[in-house]
């Protein structure tokens, strides 16, 4: 990954979602905030910060034995990157605990996923952050096949029906949720964040040393 990409996850590690979705209300993208249904397995997993690189996949049976595309589609990712994936699958999970380390060893931070996931306490030891939809030990072989990947994908949104999500936007997960932030618009993002950010604490620093909440608003503007 090169500096600039490392740099610009560095940084986003630092910001909470609430306040990139400040952001993205400001320029006129008000819809990038996903479901709330997704949420991180196991609930301690972390933050979830990276570069998209995209999976989609359909129920359609085959015959048990693996899924050689879901092997390909994984070998494709690379250091810095979060594995999205999406599809109609419901019930089933879509990767568990060796898919997981087959594509930290590649270097990706992480997995979003519009589905089911398994091997839930595997993945917190490996200390692979995962936000999906649900889990269920159910697998996807025979059931739920990959059919493509780093083209554009659509997970469920929070305030739309969907979000689109592009190889190389930016996802960004915490306590608060998941929110995914366009290529196009991550430098004006990042750097408007980190100003709200840095005011917030600097409004906490005052209010614990005393300040009223309402002073504090006078005295910083509403964030």
């Amino acid at each position: 990954m090169n500096a600039d990409r490392i740099d610009i996850r560095r940084r986003f590690l630092e910001i909470d979602t609430s306040n990139v979705a400040d952001v993205l209300d400001e320029i006129g993208l008000p819809d990038q905030g996903l479901a709330a249904e997704f949420a991180p397995y196991p609930a301690d997993a972390g933050r979830l910060a990276g570069f998209a690189y995209t999976i989609r996949g359909q129920m359609m049976p085959y015959p048990l034995g693996g899924d050689p595309d879901k092997m390909r589609a994984c070998e494709g990712l690379s250091e810095g990157e979060v594995s999205v994936w999406s599809g109609d699958g419901e019930g089933v999970c879509y990767f568990g605990e060796l898919i997981a380390l087959g594509m930290r060893e590649r270097g990706c931070v992480g997995s979003l996923v519009d589905g089911g996931v398994r091997d839930v306490r595997w993945l917190g030891q490996h200390k692979f952050p995962v936000y999906a939809r649900y889990r269920t030990p159910v697998q996807s072989i025979g059931r739920w096949k990959v059919t493509g990947w780093q083209t554009p994908v659509k997970l469920r949104g929070a305030t739309s029906k969907y979000v689109s999500v592009t190889p190389g936007d930016f996802i960004l997960g915490d306590e608060d949720g998941v929110i995914v932030i366009p290529a196009a618009v991550l430098e004006q993002v990042l750097t408007r964040s980190e100003e709200l950010t840095r005011k917030e604490v600097a409004i906490r620093t005052e209010i614990a040393r005393g300040l009223s909440l309402a002073d504090a608003l006078k005295t910083f503007g509403h964030v």
